[in-house]
C-alpha cells in the first residue's frame, strides 16, 4: 500500500530579507512502497538550525543548492515502520538528514540508529550537530589550555550553551554573551558559566573588558557583526578567534561585513579560522560517547525546546532568528 505523506517544500529564496511564510508551501504526496534493501519511516522529531536559512538561500556551497519545490532540507529522528531487508529493523528509531517530511523510503546510508541512555532527542541536541560542532570548533580549532578565558556569542543557544561546558570542563574560566536577564541567569546559574554579559544591557566592549581583565585566550563566535567586533577588542597575544555561524547576517541577508578591529589579530599575534564540523564526521561516534559521558556524570546540562505539529515547522525555524529558543530547537511530530 503506497502512503500517503505531508511535506514542507522550498517556496522562495529569503535573499536579504527574513523568512517570510510564503517561502514554504505544504503539499500532499504518495510515497512508493519500500523497494529492496528501502524502509518506511515515520518522521518523530525534527531538528532545527540557524545554517537551514543559509540553505534557502543558497549562499552556502558546502550543501547542495536547493531548488523550489525541493523538499525542506532539514534532520529528523524516524522510526522504522517497514524494512524491505533494510540497514534498519522495523521499530528501529534513527537520525540524519531527513527534510521535512511525514514520513519518507530511503536506504537509509546517511541515517545513523538512535542509541544513547538519554532521552532519544539528545541525538539532535547535544550529541546531534550541535554537541559535536561545540566539541570540534572548541577543542579541534580553539585549541584551549586550562586557565585560558574563553568567551562564547551566542551563549544562550544550543551549541553555544555547550562550549561553554565544555570550556570549564577543560580547566577554562568561560564567560557568555547573550540576550537579556533570563538567558544570563540561565548560562551562569544552570550552564555553569562564570560570568555571562547582556549584550541588550549595552557598552558590550566594556562589560568584556571587566569579566576578561587578562583579555580572551579564546573567542568562539556564533554571531558576527558588531558583537565580533567588541570581541577582537579585547583579545590576548596569541588569542584563537573560533568562527562557527553568524546569526547577525540572517536576518540583514548577504554576508555580514568584515571586522573592523580585524587589525588586533596582527597586534596580539592571534589567529581565526572558520570551520564545517563535517570535516571531523569520522569522529563523531567517539565524540557523542565523551559527551553522552559528560552528561550522565553531571558535568554537562543541555536544553531543549520542543515545538509541536508538524504544520508548525515553518514558525519553529522562525523562532531561531528572534531568539526565542531555549537550547535546541525541535518539533515534535
Amino acid at each position: 500500500m503506497p502512503t500517503m505523506t505531508r511535506q514542507w517544500l522550498l517556496n522562495g529564496h529569503p535573499r536579504g530579507r527574513g523568512i517570510e511564510d510564503g517561502d514554504f508551501k505544504l503539499a500532499e504526496t504518495e510515497l512508493p512502497d519500500p523497494g529492496e534493501g528501502e524502509m518506511l519511516l515515520a518522521t518523530r522529531y525534527l531538528g532545527f538550525d540557524p545554517a537551514q536559512k543559509g540553505w534557502m538561500e543558497n549562499i552556502a556551497d558546502y550543501v547542495a543548492p536547493m531548488a523550489i519545490g525541493d523538499v525542506m532540507r532539514g534532520s529528523g529522528i524516524c522510526e522504522v515502520i517497514e524494512s524491505n531487508g533494510g540497514r534498519f529493523q522495523k521499530g528501529d528509531w534513527v537520525f540524519g538528514t531527513t527534510g521535512w517530511t511525514e514520513h519518507l523510503v530511503t536506504d537509509g546510508k546517511e541515517l545513523t540508529k538512535v542509541e544513547t541512555e538519554l532521552s532519544p532527542t539528545a541525538v539532535l541536541s547535544v550529541l546531534g550537530t550541535t554537541g559535536v560542532t561545540a566539541y570540534c570548533g572548541l577543542f579541534k580549532v580553539g585549541k584551549p589550555v586550562a586557565g585560558d578565558t574563553v568567551l562564547v556569542s551566542g551563549a544562550a543557544g544550543a551549541t553555544g550553551s555547550v562550549v561553554g561546558q565544555l570550556a570549564k570542563i577543560a580547566g577554562c574560566r568561560a564567560v557568555g554573551i547573550a540576550g537579556g536577564p533570563e538567558k544570563c541567569k540561565w548560562l551562569v546559574e544552570e550552564a555553569g558559566y562564570d560570568a555571562a554579559i547582556d549584550y541588550k544591557a549595552g557598552d558590550v566592549k566594556r562589560q568584556i573588558r571587566e569579566q576578561c581583565p587578562r583579555g580572551v585566550d579564546v573567542i568562539f563566535d556564533n554571531v558576527g557583526g558588531s558583537i565580533l567586533d567588541e570581541m577582537l577588542a579585547n583579545i590576548a597575544t596569541g588569542a584563537r578567534v573560533v568562527i562557527c555561524g553568524g546569526i547577525s547576517r540572517y536576518e540583514s541577508g548577504g554576508t555580514p561585513t568584515g571586522p573592523g578591529n580585524y587589525f588586533n589579530l596582527i597586534f596580539r599575534r592571534a589567529s581565526m579560522a572558520g570551520f564545517i564540523v563535517l570535516d571531523w564526521a569520522a569522529e563523531f561516534p567517539q565524540i557523542r560517547k565523551r559527551l553522552e559521558g559528560f552528561v550522565q556524570d553531571g558535568r554537562l546540562r543541555y536544553q531543549e525546546d520542543i515545538q509541536e505539529g508538524f504544520e508548525n515547522a515553518p514558525e519553529t525555524l522562525k523562532r531561531l532568528f528572534v531568539g526565542k529558543n531555549r537550547g535546541k530547537q525541535m518539533l515534535k511530530l
